[in-house]
């Protein structure tokens, strides 16, 4: 059991989310690109009502392996997004709403992704109150300190990047000082990532000894108990240094109750960050120390231990319009001579040390009108792999044609090796309106 648990858990990993593209996100300019919003009084004149955007999309993909209690197809959307806007004398109200058909699962799902409500308070406090996706770190689809729920399932099926980041309802106030600025972000019941489950993809189960899929997959009950996550940054010349906080619980289902039902252990996790220009390009590191709250002495086999997690990463312009990426992170398990002495069956506790090297190159040609990229995950010490490589299309302001593949590899009972059956390919369509 507690190797299954260990396995789950490392799907909350490797994954920030980047829209695709490799280049960090200026935190300083989005406070600047915020502070100029406030000053527009009008983005929707009342006499016109509001504006409506959005997109139609039909999207598929395949798996080239066959895998009991599963379908071939792993991707089946014709969705449809609509959005708008108001804004006046310091309020706003977003809105983004997706209806979606489903074939995978043969449902017809509508969801707000988004549905906030954003003014200020004084000269120096921002607050945002709602449906909203949020997101923090440096890690490029990587995840240390963000701890905000993620859609692993869409990721993995070959939806746009955007579906990674799941939304939260969630109070976030943000508040900038000459000293430090300090955001925090509570979300009175608590989110659990989508997580992979059984109902379009396949993992590994210690008990039969090979990857697979449950006849009868099903979700388990989040609890509802609030989580809270606090940011401390502040800008030093061409630097950019963040603290973090968060207390809530495991963002999966990777505890397990004595009767063998899984469950959210409790967590707290504390660590910093920093990027900054190095040379031709940006470098960045991030640390993060989970401190598992149900198992502080790491000797319960039914609950994660507490883990040690780095980051370092860099990335520069190779060639004119070719950016290349590259990323080194290391996960400790902490007292993992416990664990292994705790666990009914050691040979299958996972290792002390995990390590990931990450590569990303991205091509722009024609404009920026085709986008190749190609991502890669390897873990040197477990040896498997993860690949993704896409092209985008633009063909105009309208349609834009995507495509690529998820390509997974190594023995079976290591995190990426464990996911080879759902290798997949996919196609996206989209018309923008």
């Amino acid at each position: 059991m507690r190797a299954a648990l260990a396995l789950v858990a490392m799907l909350a990993v490797p994954a920030v989310f980047a829209a695709g593209e490799a280049t960090p996100v200026d935190e300083a300019a989005e406070e600047d690109a915020w502070d100029e919003e406030w000053s527009d009084p009008w983005a929707v004149e009342e006499d016109r009502g509001l504006s409506w955007t959005g997109f139609v999309e039909a999207g598929g993909g395949w798996r080239w392996n066959s895998v009991d209690n599963l379908d071939a197809m792993t991707l089946g959307d014709l969705r449809l997004r609509a959005e708008t806007r108001y804004d006046r004398e310091g309020f706003r109200l977003d809105f983004k709403g997706d209806l979606n058909w489903d074939q995978v699962v043969e449902e017809l799902d509508a969801k707000v992704r988004e549905l906030v409500a954003s003014f200020r308070m004084g000269q120096a406090t921002d607050v945002k109150a709602g449906r909203q996706v949020l997101t923090w770190g440096t890690g490029d689809l990587l995840f240390l300190n963000d701890l905000f729920p993620k859609d692993f399932v869409s990721f993995f099926a070959g939806r746009d990047d955007e579906y990674l980041k799941a939304p939260s309802d969630t109070l976030r106030v943000s508040h900038y000082a000459d000293l430090v600025n300090a955001e925090i972000a509570w979300t009175p019941r608590f989110t659990a990532d989508d997580y992979l489950y059984g109902e379009r993809f396949a993992f590994y189960d210690p008990g039969t000894g090979s990857p697979g899929a449950p006849e009868d997959p099903h979700r388990v009950a989040e609890p509802n108990s609030p989580e809270v996550a606090l940011r401390l940054f502040r800008t030093f010349g061409r630097a950019e240094a963040a603290a973090y906080g968060y207390v809530g619980r495991w963002k999966q289902p990777i505890g397990a109750r004595p009767s063998g039902e899984p469950w959210f252990p409790r967590l707290n996790a504390w660590g910093a960050s920093l990027r900054t220009g190095l040379g031709p390009g940006i470098f960045n590191t991030e640390f993060s120390w989970y401190d598992s709250r149900d198992d502080r002495d790491g000797d319960d086999p039914l609950v994660p231990n507490s883990q040690l997690r780095f980051l370092a990463g860099y990335e520069q312009e190779v060639v004119a319009n070719l950016t290349g990426a590259g990323q080194f992170y290391v996960e400790r398990i902490l007292d993992h001579d416990a664990q292994v002495d705790a666990s009914p069956d050691p040979a299958t506790e996972p290792e002390k040390w995990r390590t990931l090297v990450t590569g990303r190159l991205t091509h722009r040609a024609f404009r920026e009108t085709l986008i190749s990229s190609l991502f890669v995950f390897w873990s040197p010490n477990q040896g498997d792999f993860y690949l993704r490589p896409n092209v985008t299309w633009r063909r105009d302001d309208h349609w834009t044609l995507a495509g690529g593949f998820n390509v997974f590899g190594g023995d079976e009972d290591t995190f990426f090796g464990q996911l080879e059956d759902n290798s997949n390919g996919w196609v996206r369509l989209r018309y923008n309106y």
